[in-house]
């Protein structure tokens, strides 16, 4: 709760990961924890995944409605069954696509507004390896629907770009990992850091469900599975699930499992706090657009 308030307090929407929580109960606590650090808008990711016994996913779109979210995030599996739960709440969803098949297809079951991943991205990019340069500007002119740019955001230089390309907003994940309020283990926040754009590594590549995650230990160890043929998730759970991620962030050691990690951990080199960090992008965004922008235009005139 105390990352999601820093990032709502300090001008951004913070978002919470409804799955993170056991229960619908634990989500509706952590809801109100929040509220108690901000009067500002936060919202509540939903992942709908691939699994033998799937959560209680209404059980949590109740507890959204019940403590007055306005704003759900989607992503994984397609949101079209739930719709109708979380729109007649009154809820806007915001989903998390890959491809612009996957954006028309949001729009097309009534979504309102597109969160579009880049290959850059951290977690799941697809398996398209579209880079954010290209596939942004694709979804602009497929969509008309609010378009939030993901992948490869860390500063106010990217702020600028995804607007340029055609989107209403960036989405940062990695980048507020490394900041005061992220409550992880400072180990972690000292790799992202230490490590360079050229330190991720794609996972899970055999079972059409990659990753993108921080190269250690875990991440070698998986990809030796992976090139021994085609392995089960059972092969792969030891290093990759969110139970041993969870004991990494608590515990820093940074070889006992994966972590989702973006090519942006090239641009990340301090620990400010939310409201430090979002500041400064505003301030550069407005640089490069009032003064770099403007120089260009008058030159041309």
């Amino acid at each position: 709760a105390g990352l999601v308030a820093a990032v709502s307090n300090a001008g951004g929407m913070g978002f919470m990961t409804a799955l993170t929580f056991p229960d619908a109960e634990r989500l509706r606590a952590e809801i109100r924890a929040c509220r108690a650090l901000t009067d500002k808008t936060f919202g509540v990711n939903l992942t709908f995944l691939p699994t033998l016994r799937p959560p209680d996913y209404p059980a949590y779109i109740d507890v959204c409605a019940e403590e007055g979210i306005r704003f759900i995030e989607t992503a994984g599996r397609n949101p079209e069954p739930y719709m109708p739960q979380i729109t007649s709440a009154g809820i806007k969803v915001i989903h998390k696509c890959t491809s612009v098949r996957h954006a028309l297809k949001a729009e097309k079951i009534g979504c309102d507004a597109i969160s579009i991943d880049g290959f850059e991205a951290a977690g799941h990019p697809g398996e398209d390896d579209v880079t954010t340069l290209i596939l942004v500007p694709l979804v602009r002119d497929a969509v008309g629907l609010p378009l939030i740019a993901s992948g490869g955001f860390a500063d106010g230089r990217g702020l600028v770009a995804a607007l340029a390309l055609g989107a209403d907003g960036m989405n940062m994940g990695t980048r507020f990992v490394a900041t005061r309020e992220a409550p992880v283990h400072e180990n972690l926040k000292q790799a992202l850091i230490r490590h360079s754009e050229v330190d991720t590594r794609l996972i899970m590549r055999t079972l059409r469900n990659t990753e993108r995650v921080l190269h250690n230990q875990a991440a070698d160890k998986v990809l030796e599975i992976e090139s021994g043929g085609t392995p089960s998730i059972q092969d792969l759970i030891p290093y990759v699930s969110g139970l041993v991620g969870k004991e990494m962030l608590e515990d820093g050691n940074m070889d006992k499992g994966t972590m989702a990690a973006g090519q942006c951990i090239g641009l990340i080199r301090d620990i400010p706090t939310c409201r430090e960090l979002l500041d400064r992008i505003m301030a550069e965004a407005g640089e490069i657009i009032n003064n770099r922008f403007a120089r260009m235009v008058s030159q041309k005139r």
